[in-house]
């Protein structure tokens, strides 16, 4: 088992070793002669083996540690210049390589646009970007360079002007920060005192920040995030499998019958939502009550985002904790959604939020994590049997199946379904079709 979870270059290294006698071993004599005390070879091979799980379990990844912190008057003040002049860089620059290329067929990269910053800093009409730190000025360009990278790739769509209205962020580096480890107090470029941060969970000692993100949300609150490299030690490997079906009713049903219902935090707020915007729609656009009807509706929508997120963090955390191997189906959110009545039932219960979740902790925590094709007939096929209908309306949750007369519920029987061909398909290594998946299935029953 932990043969098969080591890197490829350690396990080319203990194969080695176990294919390759050494002169040791060809000299060591038979097994009925050594007694108990192990052999040269033996010895050499568990210090592979450690080496191989030592290096299986201690695995760094990059941490992002967000906290919540009040600045002061003055401090509010240098953070809204800086998220204003971060906001007018990013927005320039972009201008600057969209009129490039559509006026000129040219195409300016990273490089270009820093040393076009530096000539605007020096202009009368722009001096005013030298009152904030240059760093997040150039972590700007650096994230319209990396936009423009993802759309090129096919990733992202063109990159879009920010706005004031939105989150604002800005991005410092070690140089435009002093981090003091033993008092946990941070002060940033620009600022003659440290941030009020709320801790509200331990700061991994012994770890230094290379980046720190400040942002500021739609509902006016201020966030800062520390990245730093973090090592991560696997949970112990435990014998527990699931399968999972995702749906609106509930949001998960396991494949031992078990339901997680769906709190539908949109629709618990979804009237108060509505108050809050028709008062917003009688306010004066420009006024100061508009902008107080704004952020009142902006709260609304960061409590639902909140205990949205938090719900399907504490159950993806359960299920990894409790399973070795979790299978999921794919769902295609993004077309799913356009559904004329079901769309923000849809957006409401975040599925795409969910299995993302399980993507990074499974890969943190040692976890398996296997993904069937969408097409599978996970619903309308018999775990029992292998039968397979050819049609099952929505609205029908229970059913029974004709050949083998075993009676079903539509969500525990696809759940079980989906862990069976999740489990073929993790010992094949093979992506799951519809018609394989169904052969395989019944095959290993």
């Amino acid at each position: 088992m932990y043969y098969n979870a080591m890197p490829e270059m350690l396990k080319n290294q203990a194969a080695e070793v176990i294919h390759r006698p050494s002169r040791i071993e060809k000299s060591s004599p038979p097994a009925r002669n050594r007694g108990k005390s192990p052999s040269p070879f033996r010895m050499r091979f568990k210090f592979h083996y450690s080496q191989c799980r030592k290096e299986c379990y201690s695995m760094i990844h990059k941490h992002a540690y967000r906290y919540r912190f009040y600045p002061n008057s003055t401090q509010a003040a240098v953070l809204a210049r800086t998220f204003g002049c971060v906001r007018f860089v990013y927005n320039w620059a972009l201008r600057l390589r969209t009129d490039a290329y559509y006026e000129r067929q040219q195409r300016i990269g990273y490089h270009a646009t820093s040393s076009a910053l530096t000539t605007l800093k020096q202009q009368l009409e722009t001096a005013w970007l030298n009152e904030v730190s240059c760093v997040p000025l150039q972590q700007a360009l650096r994230h319209l360079e990396k936009a423009f990278h993802h759309f090129f790739a096919g990733r992202a769509k063109y990159p879009h002007f920010h706005t004031k209205h939105g989150m604002q962020s800005a991005e410092y580096t070690t140089s435009a920060f002093r981090w003091n480890a033993i008092v946990q107090t941070l002060m940033l470029a620009k600022m003659s005192t440290p941030l009020h941060i709320h801790w509200s969970r331990p700061f991994p000692k012994g770890t230094t920040p290379t980046t720190v993100t400040i942002s500021r949300d739609v509902a006016g609150r201020y966030f800062v995030s520390f990245l730093l490299e973090d090592e991560v030690t696997p949970l112990p490997v435990t014998a527990g499998q699931v399968g999972l079906d995702l749906g609106l009713h509930d949001v998960v049903v396991l494949d031992s019958g078990e339901k997680v219902g769906n709190p539908r935090y949109f629709q618990q707020e979804e009237q108060k939502l509505a108050r809050a915007q028709r008062c917003l729609a009688r306010k004066v656009r420009g006024s100061k009550n508009r902008d107080k009807a704004r952020r009142k509706v902006a709260r609304i929508h960061v409590r639902i985002a909140d205990r949205r997120q938090d719900f399907l963090h504490k159950l993806s955390t359960r299920l990894i904790r409790e399973n070795q191997t979790i299978c999921v189906e794919s769902l295609r959110v993004k077309v799913m959604a356009k559904h004329p009545t079901l769309a923000k039932a849809i957006h409401d219960v975040g599925w795409g939020t969910f299995v993302r979740l399980l993507e990074y902790k499974a890969a943190w925590y040692g976890r398996t994590l296997v993904k069937i094709d969408q097409w599978y007939p996970s619903s309308r096929r018999c775990h029992t049997c292998g039968h397979v209908l050819d049609s099952l309306a929505l609205d029908i949750r229970q059913w029974t199946c004709p050949k083998c007369a075993t009676f079903h519920d539509r969500d525990v029987n696809a759940a079980r379904n989906i862990l069976a061909v999740g489990l073929t398909a993790s010992a094949s290594g093979e992506t799951v079709r519809p018609t394989r998946a169904s052969a395989c299935v019944g095959a290993t029953q």
